[in-house]
């Protein structure tokens, strides 16, 4: 990312010893090393969370084209769940009643 070589790094420790003085230059660099730390860790949450978001986008496309997921635009036709067949139907309303009468 930065060109940075280690005669820089040595300048810029150089001044910093300077300016900030021996005995406040660790907690300074410790404090700046952990938000270095956490900035990293939300760049890389971030561009996981980008990626699970295109995964989940690129699914989606795919079932769109393949027509599985009709019945989500379409407001006239019923989800999968509410079309049972006459045993599983009276299976669950035997269910039902039982859990009314306890």
């Amino acid at each position: 990312m930065f060109d940075v070589g280690f005669s820089e790094l040595i300048m810029v420790g150089l001044v910093s010893l300077l300016v900030i003085g021996p005995e406040r230059l660790p907690k300074v660099a410790r404090v700046v090393g952990f938000w270095i730390g956490k900035m990293q860790q939300m760049i890389a949450n971030v561009k996981v969370e980008i990626t699970e978001e295109l995964h989940a986008e690129e699914i989606r496309q795919l079932l769109k084209e393949n027509g599985s997921m009709e019945y989500l635009s379409d407001d006239s036709a019923p989800p999968v769940t509410t079309q049972l067949d006459p045993v599983s139907a009276e299976t669950l309303q035997t269910q039902a009643t039982k859990q009314a009468h306890e």
